[in-house]
């Protein structure tokens, strides 16, 4: 179940200590931070759902980038920040996320590796914005991450980093090995001279 998200307020982001990363924010979050932890999100799961037209796509090739969508569960890694900088990393984690991605702000409760309950700023998907994919399935998903490259690099490399972040932390996410498989496969293919 899918669990409520807070609006977006002034009030809301008043007591907001923690972020939470489980894309390229949990290696690269671009932000100062006094602490991080391992952290799961229960109500959403990671998976690559979002078309990327910029950062590890174009829009004649896009790729696919993270996003959290609705049911399921989702570990990754909350940063601690200082009140005094949280206007500060919002104002950037907005600049980031939000540009022309199915993103939406969300505040929700995480559970830390400690056992604490936290509110966290993160972004969920938006199903209404003309960059969700939703679920294109692995094959489809295979076939444009590995062809993809955008302002930040390779599409798979976006991929094997979530993973070895995940796996840093003792996480394991099975669909995101299949999707690996996947792509080293047509890797393969490619390298062979069979194209794709």
């Amino acid at each position: 179940m899918t669990q409520p998200i807070t609006p977006i307020t002034d009030e809301a982001l008043a007591g907001i200590e923690w972020v939470f990363g489980y894309g390229s924010l949990m290696w690269n979050p671009g932000f100062a931070h006094i602490d991080r932890k391992a952290a799961g999100l229960d109500g959403y799961h990671r998976a690559f759902c979002i078309y990327s037209h910029h950062y590890r796509g174009t829009p004649e090739r896009p790729g696919l980038v993270l996003g959290l969508d609705s049911g399921g569960r989702c570990d990754g890694v909350a940063f601690r920040i200082e009140a005094a900088a949280r206007d500060g990393v919002i104002a950037y984690l907005n600049e980031r996320e939000l540009t022309g991605y199915a993103y939406r702000p969300a505040v929700v409760d995480l559970t830390l590796e400690d056992g604490r309950t936290v509110a966290a700023y993160t972004f969920v998907t938006d199903p209404d914005h003309p960059q969700y994919a939703g679920d294109l399935g692995p094959e489809r998903s295979a076939e444009l991450i590995m062809s993809a490259a955008g302002n930040s690099g390779l599409n798979r490399d976006y991929l094997m980093n979530t993973l070895k972040q995940l796996e840093s932390h003792g996480f394991r996410e099975d669909s995101l090995h299949d999707l690996l498989t996947r792509v080293r496969h047509l890797t393969g293919l490619l390298d062979q001279g069979g194209g794709i």
